[in-house]
């Protein structure tokens, strides 16, 4: 195949869905600025609110990203006194994540914004919040489906965390 043949940047559906997933960072970002995080860091903070202290690597498999790009975010949290770091209780190889007060009160301060930029994003898709988070965790192709009709067909079970964490997700945002 020549390179005449192959399509541009701009016909890539990879290349789009990514470029969109940045465009919609960025746009959380900034709106999460006033707060101090930047909408990967509110995401951690949520993970430890909702299910209490993880290991690194627990926390980066949960979230589905590398150990390493994990750790770059972790250390603002933990400069700013909004994590606190130390080694786990079953292995003092491991090290354990804990949310802290401060960082509980940034985490609350940062949702009320969010629930405000969910609520005008639903507006303007003009569809129900259930129906916007089941169509952006949907990838066509691939059994990355999470609500429970949608979970049923990608045959993920009610028990599967990614169920259960688009259930609280919806639960967190209203």
């Amino acid at each position: 195949m020549s390179v005449d043949t192959l399509p541009s940047p701009e016909e890539c559906n990879c290349f789009a869905v990514r470029a969109a997933a940045r465009h919609v960072t960025q746009s959380y970002d900034q709106f999460l600025a006033p707060t101090g995080l930047r909408t990967t860091q509110f995401s951690i903070l949520a993970k430890l609110k909702r299910k209490g202290p993880l290991t690194i690597n627990a926390l980066a498999e949960d979230m589905l990203m590398d150990r390493t790009t994990l750790g770059r975010n972790i250390l603002p949290l933990e400069r700013g006194g909004l994590i606190r770091v130390a080694p786990a209780a079953s292995d003092r190889r491991a090290k354990d994540l804990r949310l802290t007060k401060a960082g509980e009160k940034r985490f609350l301060a940062a949702l009320k914004r969010l629930k405000a930029l969910n609520d005008g994003v639903v507006a303007a898709a003009g569809i129900s919040p259930d129906d916007l988070l089941i169509t952006l965790y949907e990838v066509p192709g691939e059994n990355i489906s999470f609500g429970r009709g949608l979970a049923q067909r990608a045959h993920i079970s009610d028990t599967d965390p990614r169920a259960a964490d688009l259930a609280t997700t919806r639960r967190t945002l209203r």
